[in-house]
């Protein structure tokens, strides 16, 4: 009789913790058995139960039932990502991308620049949905998007950054040659606006303008994007840069910027 012997997992203990908090997917609030997380992680289930145990005495995941789900702890971490001037530019921003939408009734956008992605701070659907990689705290590499390119314009230490690496390509549209991709940035910052053409997602146009604290630097973008075949991206030009305008202005009252390079100072 042949004896099979188990095949040993050499992964690190912390690379069999990431893969069962990966595992979860979209039953990470619902939660999800033993067994099924252990396949999806490709794990032993004796395994998996101990790592889900660690996991659950720091507040990582939590036990209900007989079933995980992820824990609150988490939730604290995730949050912690992104800087708290995302928050303060939220609060401040929030009713300009209420009256971008009023004057479209197109998915509208706020985001700001993250490392060499864009977060998206908010977002309000439009009538005309489209897929889009967009989702509220989600990020997607900044020269895929009108958001994010607007936002490189005005950051050349962010643009040798991105650059640095291969452009990731979204779609076939996606600009992934640096150089025509810095012409288009020059462009962008002689005229203040932003488009994306299917380069994010296919289908998809958009349109966007940075907005700018009080010592000119942009800290955020707005913007409007639809379906390719309805949507005029040039058309919703003009009320867009009136919103920006607008939410310039409120955001230099506010002081967003300013307040939190003092917290970095005296940190």
């Amino acid at each position: 009789m042949t004896t099979i012997t188990p095949t040993r997992d050499d992964r690190a203990a912390i690379d069999k913790a990431v893969s069962l908090l990966l595992s979860f997917g979209d039953q990470a609030s619902t939660g999800l058995g033993v067994s099924e997380l252990a396949r999806r992680a490709a794990l032993s289930k004796s395994t998996a139960f101990r790592v889900l145990g660690m996991l659950e005495r720091n507040g990582v995941v939590e036990k209900v039932d007989r079933s995980y789900r992820l824990g609150s702890r988490l939730h604290d971490l995730g949050t912690k990502v992104y800087s708290a001037e995302h928050e303060a530019l939220r609060e401040v921003l929030t009713p300009f991308l209420a009256d971008l939408y009023e004057m479209t009734h197109e998915t509208v956008h706020l985001a700001s620049l993250h490392g060499t992605d864009v977060v998206y701070l908010a977002k309000l659907f439009g009538h005309r949905r489209v897929p889009s990689p967009s989702r509220v705290g989600g990020r997607v590499p900044a020269h895929c998007t009108a958001v994010g390119k607007v936002l490189l314009a005005y950051s050349p230490s962010a643009f040798d950054t991105v650059t640095a690496a291969p452009l990731r390509a979204l779609t076939s549209r996606t600009l992934s040659d640096a150089t025509v991709l810095a012409a288009q940035l020059v462009r962008i910052r002689q005229e203040g606006i932003a488009f994306d053409d299917q380069e994010a997602a296919p289908g998809l146009n958009c349109v966007a303008v940075a907005v700018f604290g009080s010592d000119g630097r942009p800290l955020a973008a707005l913007s409007v994007s639809g379906p390719v075949a309805t949507f005029d991206p040039r058309a919703q030009a003009a009320p867009l840069r009136r919103v920006a305008r607008a939410a310039s202005q409120a955001l230099q009252r506010s002081g967003v910027g300013s307040t939190v390079r003092r917290q970095r100072a005296i940190a």
